[in-house]
């Protein structure tokens, strides 16, 4: 938990619109517009800051809430052997005082929403199947002053939503509707998925996140209802490419999530909307919560505004609308979110009602898919974690205003949501959930023994260093060029290795097993993965089961492509500001020591056009990516135009190819001039290489 827990691991995995670390250079500025950057500015003089918990309302005192009883455990072995349950308990652990908790968790609330400049957080704990802590902090509504209420305010909970859609595969599983071992081309009517690969993907490849998909992030929202199309002609207009056999790896994948709720609609034969409604929400009274995106004037009273802090403001923002919904439309009171961890936590009971059986429920919390044995990996739909010696399972949900997080210790019958409604708010939210790890489930000493390093691992270090690039990005689509923003680096001091690239300082490991490393000071897991030559090819980070990141080439990493772009703009400056000035000093034959044929004015003429052009075509994608967060609502129309007509950039740089064949066939100009010609082409060339290596150099439509 320790290297990407919050807005880092929120970074690396990109469930939703990725936020990134940047460079003073017109690369990032450019790279950070296509994914989208946000970077919360100091409190203005004069404004008022965030409300804090101490400064703001929040609601009541919380009460506890009763749950119904137990249900008796059954003997039958269950399919998978690794569960969550497997960890030891302590005799007794975890908060029982009510008082006592809610004077750590305002203490903790106070600081974060100070410092992160959150308008308001909503919280529920459960305890022994029990809710034992609901408050809401901050507002609702800045602008009316309208406080966060536990109970009815609702939040936009992101990804968090994908649980209630893996609940329903697995009720239809029970049910016999659904086999997690089908092709789920049996299942889909509107379109079929390519055979791109021998092996088909199935539902569990869904639930896994390891179906093989590339990643879209471009329309990943809308702005307003009526862009929405009905779940399956979405589907089937934005498959994205199948870039990997399934089962091999696993890549996020919100498009994934959607097929299954695609598949939970066709199945059942209801809307996935009215499914979920009518087999989770409704059994589980959760009345606070809804899976429907009303019209923009037709928001629910007790829906939460979403803001963004900009100048020491919080700038109210709309509603974000999720086109493929059982992926992330959902948004739910901490009060009914607490009702449904308590289901999953009692193995599917609520009261009267069952959500799922027993064994079913059960085995949503097993693993079910790990890049190595010796990490952390996915459930059936959760991911599986571990702190302090504790296993857990956890899902977070990420908009651009709202970000969310549900954690279940189930040896422990313990749970715990929080949301916030802040763009600001999901950098070191991890840190509340440790923060209360700490305080009340601390780890045993047995727990946390260290095991000895391996030796001399100076002598292998070369093989690991080099950078890392996650394996979640889209590769055919324009959208590939975000790939530069999520690398890591690995190097090397003495007997440790040192990662660099997602979190705010270095962290430092050390060899526990060939190939498996521990954080020094700290409860992170890395492993490599070796190809069939034996060369390092792969890492898995332990906090981030659902990715994984390969070793890349020199010409794939952030450095060679900052270096490229700058040689290129420096190249076509040079023939841009210089031609010019070199023509007005040898003006009347000055100094000239050939005279001008009209083949060598053409050729100057050509250089220097495509030199303007491709330094102007630079300049308006940086203008079309002005407003970053435009780009998941769908392709911004100046950035489409600019596309179109990217060739014309090829047609121009082949023209000054043809020119230099004849300037050095004519002998134009002399030798220097002829180099530096020389030169301005190969930037040229290098720049097509670069436009089409990152699909920004499109044929067609």
């Amino acid at each position: 938990m320790s290297i990407f827990t919050g807005q880092a691991c929120r970074d690396l995995i990109v469930r939703d619109p990725a936020r990134a670390w940047g460079a003073n250079s017109f690369w990032f500025a450019a790279c950070l517009s296509l994914l989208g950057l946000w970077l919360p500015l100091p409190i203005a003089r004069g404004q008022d800051p965030a409300p804090t918990a101490a400064e703001a309302p929040s609601s009541p005192k919380p009460d506890a809430e009763p749950a119904p009883a137990e249900p008796a455990q059954p003997e039958a072995a269950q399919p998978e052997p690794e569960k969550t349950e497997s960890a030891p308990v302590p005799a007794r652990v975890g908060p029982t005082d009510r008082a006592e908790l809610e004077a750590f968790l305002d203490g903790i609330m106070a600081i974060r929403m100070r410092d992160k400049h959150i308008a308001g957080v909503t919280i529920a704990v459960v305890v022994d199947n029990k809710l034992f802590f609901k408050k809401g902090y901050g507002y609702a509504d800045v602008a009316a002053k309208k406080p966060v209420d536990p109970d009815a305010t609702m939040f936009r909970i992101g990804s968090v939503s994908k649980l209630f859609t893996w609940t329903a595969v697995m009720q239809l599983v029970e049910q016999g509707k659904l086999d997690l071992d089908a092709d789920i081309n049996e299942y889909l009517t509107e379109f079929k998925i390519p055979s791109t690969y021998t092996r088909p993907i199935t539902l569990k490849d869904l639930l896994a996140h390891t179906p093989g998909f590339e990643d879209h992030v471009i329309g990943l929202f809308a702005h307003a209802p009526d862009k929405i199309s009905p779940l399956g002609q979405l589907l089937a207009r934005d498959l994205p490419s199948r870039v990997r056999p399934p089962g091999e790896f696993a890549s996020y994948s919100n498009h994934g999530t959607a097929l299954a709720g695609y598949i939970v609609q066709e199945v059942s034969g209801q809307p996935w909307e009215e499914y979920i409604e009518q087999n989770l929400l409704k059994p589980l009274s959760m009345d606070h919560t809804t899976v429907r995106q009303p019209e923009a004037d037709k928001l629910p009273a007790e829906m939460s505004k979403g803001y963004k802090f900009e100048r020491g403001q919080f700038k109210e923002q709309g509603f974000e609308y999720v086109p493929p919904a059982p992926a992330g439309s959902m948004s739910a009171s901490a009060g009914d979110m607490a009702k449904f961890m308590i289901a999953h936590l009692q193995d599917g009971a609520s009261g009267d009602h069952r959500i799922l059986k027993e064994e079913t429920a059960r085995r949503m919390r097993e693993l079910l898919f790990t890049h190595d044995k010796r990490l952390n990996g996915m459930a059936y739909g959760f991911m599986r974690l571990s702190y302090n010696g504790q296993e857990f399972v956890e899902h977070g949900g990420d908009t651009y205003w709202f970000h969310s997080d549900l954690f279940l210790l189930p040896a422990h019958k313990a749970g715990l949501f929080m949301s916030c409604n802040t763009d600001t708010g999901g950098a070191g939210r991890g840190d509340i959930f440790e923060a209360i790890i700490d305080r009340y489930y601390p780890a045993a000493t047995n727990q946390m023994a260290e095991k000895k390093p391996l030796e001399n691992l100076h002598e292998r270090a070369a093989r690991y260093r080099g950078s890392y690039g996650m394996n979640r990005h889209s590769y055919t689509t324009p959208a590939k060029l975000g790939a530069l923003l999520a690398v890591a680096k690995i190097d090397s001091d003495g007997d440790q290795l040192v990662l660099s690239g997602f979190s705010s300082a270095p962290k430092r490991f050390v060899e526990v097993e060939p190939l498996l490393f521990s954080q020094v000071d700290g409860q992170e897991k890395l492993a490599f993965r070796e190809d069939a030559n034996g060369r390092i090819a792969h890492l898995f980070v332990g906090s981030v089961p659902p990715i994984a990141l390969e070793k890349l080439a020199w010409y794939q990493t952030p450095a060679f492509a900052i270096g490229l772009l700058a040689v290129c703009v420096a190249l076509f400056l040079s023939a841009l500001l210089g031609w010019p000035l070199a023509a007005f000093l040898t003006r009347g034959g000055c100094g000239v020591d050939f005279a001008p044929t009209a083949g060598s004015r053409a050729a100057s003429w050509m250089a220097w056009i495509a030199s303007l052009a491709i330094l102007a075509w630079l300049a308006v994608f940086v203008v079309a990516m002005i407003e970053p967060s435009e780009l998941a609502f769908g392709m911004p129309p100046l950035l489409a135009v600019l596309l179109q007509l990217s060739p014309v950039l090829a047609v121009l740089v082949g023209s000054v190819l043809l020119c230099t064949l004849l300037a050095w066939a004519f002998r134009y100009w002399r030798l220097s001039a002829r180099l530096h010609y020389t030169c301005v082409l190969a930037a040229g060339v290098a720049m097509l290489w670069f436009l089409n290596y990152w699909n920004l150099l499109r044929w067609g439509a």
